[in-house]
């Protein structure tokens, strides 16, 4: 059965703070003369090998998983899930 490389990207809503790239954004960029930067948001980013029949499966395997397993908070995340390729 062929293996999917997928990545989960579980990042904070757009109305949730995001103090971690806040951080990130003032004391390492904009203290270090990076004043372009006007934004950084972190987000965590998972890669799952799945054996599954097709990239389709593969990214429905991995949602349900997801939802089930609670690795992410639906209240305050938001979940993306892409098939990478090789």
């Amino acid at each position: 059965m062929p293996q999917f490389n997928i990545n989960v990207i579980i990042e904070n809503k757009p109305t949730i703070r995001d103090p971690e790239g806040e951080v990130i954004m003032r004391d390492l960029m904009v203290k270090n003369g990076y004043t372009q930067i006007k934004g950084v948001r972190t987000a965590k980013l998972l890669k799952i090998v799945v054996e599954a029949s097709s990239s389709q499966e593969a990214k429905q395997i991995v949602s349900k998983m997801c939802d089930e397993l609670r690795i992410y908070n639906p209240v305050v995340s938001i979940c993306s899930i892409e098939e990478t390729g090789a």
